[in-house]
């Protein structure tokens, strides 16, 4: 007897198929349903809207493919950054309609990582010169807190929004040992920003959770954002996707974010 077209899919089928839908940007919204994002208990963009004014000089740190920022209320003098090489001209198609200029930079080492007196990676120039900016947003990227503070105008804000990766988590799913990793926490931005001189004015801290409709959603994206499950690839977590198959699979994760003031 044959199935009707309207069946679900198999496990083998999602699976065959997970990686159909190239990944362009930071775009997650590619799967529609199938890849959906419960918000922390706050909004960045009322955050950024409350702070941008029609005179105000702002930078969207690691703006990706631009889709966030595309979508923000914004001043008339906007400039983005962005690290990631193939997201720099998906960046700049989608921003430079709308009169925002695209700037590639060097990227920061992971915040965390900064913390290791020993560390060699010393990257997080902003090629920007200093005191250029009234308002900086970082949303999930690393940023070197001197950095930042140097390219801000004396009294000028910079709001972070940052994450943990869910790492553990993943490898819980999958039957993985989870990798001894240091997540960032909001005592230790704001430890780093309090060092560099800035005035914390604000924070908070919640939980985002992200729901995969089916497993092959969770192995596109988990394909995609390679330091989520380091090595992951679906002949080698086959196995364990398999046995995920037939429910929603949800993944919670800590947001938090600070808000800070330059002094002077």
């Amino acid at each position: 007897m044959t199935a009707p077209d309207d069946a679900a899919p198999t496990a083998d089928e999602l699976l065959e198929r997970a990686t159909d839908v190239p990944f362009r940007g930071w775009n997650f919204a590619l799967l529609g349903d199938r890849l959906t994002l419960e918000p922390p208990p706050w909004s960045l963009e009322a955050m950024v809207a409350e702070l941008v004014e029609p005179g105000t000089t702002m930078l969207d740190m690691g703006t990706g493919g631009g889709e966030w920022l595309s979508g923000l209320v914004r001043s008339s003098r906007v400039v983005a950054t962005e690290s990631w090489a193939p997201n720099v001209p998906v960046a700049a198609a989608r921003l430079q309609p709308l009169g925002i200029a695209v700037v590639r930079d060097e990227g920061a080492a992971d915040n965390v990582d900064q913390e290791r007196q020993d560390r060699q990676d010393r990257r997080g120039r902003l090629a920007f010169r200093a005191g250029v900016f009234d308002f900086v947003v970082n949303r999930h990227e690393a940023f070197v807190p001197d950095e930042v503070g140097r390219i801000l105008l004396a009294g000028g804000v910079f709001l972070t929004q940052q994450a943990t990766t869910g790492s553990a988590e993943f490898h819980r799913l999958l039957g993985l040992d989870p990798p001894a990793v240091e997540e960032l926490t909001l005592a230790l931005v704001v430890d780093q920003l309090t060092r560099a001189g800035f005035a914390i004015e604000g924070t908070g801290e919640g939980v985002a959770t992200t729901t995969f409709g089916d497993i092959g959603a969770l192995a596109w994206y988990l394909s995609n954002v390679p330091w989520a499950v380091p090595g992951f690839s679906i002949p080698r977590c086959r196995d364990a996707l398999i046995r995920l198959h037939g429910h929603p699979i949800r993944v919670p994760s800590t947001r938090f974010w600070v808000r800070a003031r330059t002094r002077g």
